[in-house]
């Protein structure tokens, strides 16, 4: 057993957070689960704690999860462990790699910018102008700013109606200003997860939509099944996922009629579908990365 003490900051009692938390103590003999609601920062000592705990003692910490759902403090979450990371914590990812991808907006620029394909997409906080995107891309999917597992995701037809077209548009809106709308694609029922540790890549597993439902998350009945990419397949995942410089993370990938299409680079990847769907222990692969950085 090694003396290093790194901390795993997530949900307790959830299988992804208590299995990494497994592995670390299994190679240190420490286990560390921290919920971001028990940390408190002191700025006149720049302490950062939890319980017993003095995060900025420990050698690292490993961000499996910093809220049950993406929202606004989320952010706020991960500006508190900067000062662990100020104070010479290793933190996986880095605090500003997962900045960048907790908002669904900032996250499709960085995509848009590095030139990856994804559906056709429109940001606006306009309802007229949202309906004559919807009307140009027929069936659109209007997705929160601030959400995993597509929820509060809603589908929005084009209609003749101009009136209801809008009525819907406004509802979406109420809860969120700023409308963020793309195309719906035909997927046949299935999207992608690629897997990447420290920017290289680990393998594939497919998510497969319940029978009825026209998104794959397993939170609506999906289930995970293997997946072989072709090498194309995977240079566009490695590529979508190098400008956030993430040390762990799953690219969705979807296969439509007109080519492959980026849907989002996850801020901190799944370890379930690539356990289950591609015979990936993630979680033991990236117990043993972390100690190796923290150890270098």
């Amino acid at each position: 057993m090694t003396e290093l003490k790194i901390g795993v900051v997530g949900i307790p009692g959830k299988w992804s957070t208590e299995i990494l938390a497994e592995e670390l103590e299994a190679r240190t003999g420490f286990r560390c689960v921290i919920d971001m609601a028990d940390v408190v920062l002191d700025l006149k000592s720049r302490s950062l704690s939890a319980g017993n705990h003095n995060l900025c003692g420990f050698d690292g910490l490993i961000i499996k999860k910093i809220s049950q759902e993406y929202s606004p403090a989320t952010l706020d979450r991960l500006d508190l462990l900067r000062i662990a990371e100020a104070s010479g914590v290793r933190v996986f990812s880095k605090t500003r790699s997962i900045f960048s991808l907790v908002n669904r907006l900032s996250c499709t620029l960085t995509l848009s910018d590095a030139g990856i394909p994804m559906p056709a997409t429109c940001i606006t906080e306009s309802i007229d102008e949202a309906a004559l995107a919807v009307q140009r891309f027929g069936t659109s999917v209007f997705k929160p700013l601030f959400s995993t597992k597509a929820r509060g995701m809603t589908l929005i037809e084009a209609q003749s109606d101009g009136d209801r077209l809008r009525q819907d548009i406004a509802a979406f809106k109420a809860e969120n200003p700023v409308m963020y709308l793309q195309k719906k694609v035909n997927l046949s029922g299935r999207d992608l997860g690629m897997v990447f540790l420290a920017g290289e890549y680990l393998g594939t597993y497919a998510r497969v939509a319940k029978e009825g439902s026209w998104n794959t998350t397993i939170h609506d009945g999906g289930r995970y099944e293997a997946f072989t990419p072709e090498p194309s397949l995977i240079d566009l995942a490695r590529r979508a996922q190098a400008p956030f410089d993430l040390d762990f993370t799953t690219v969705d990938v979807g296969l439509t009629d007109e080519g492959p299409v980026v849907f989002e680079v996850s801020a901190f990847g799944g370890f379930k579908g690539a356990l289950e769907g591609a015979s990936i222990d993630a979680a033991s692969l990236y117990a043993s990365y972390a100690i190796e950085k923290v150890r270098s």
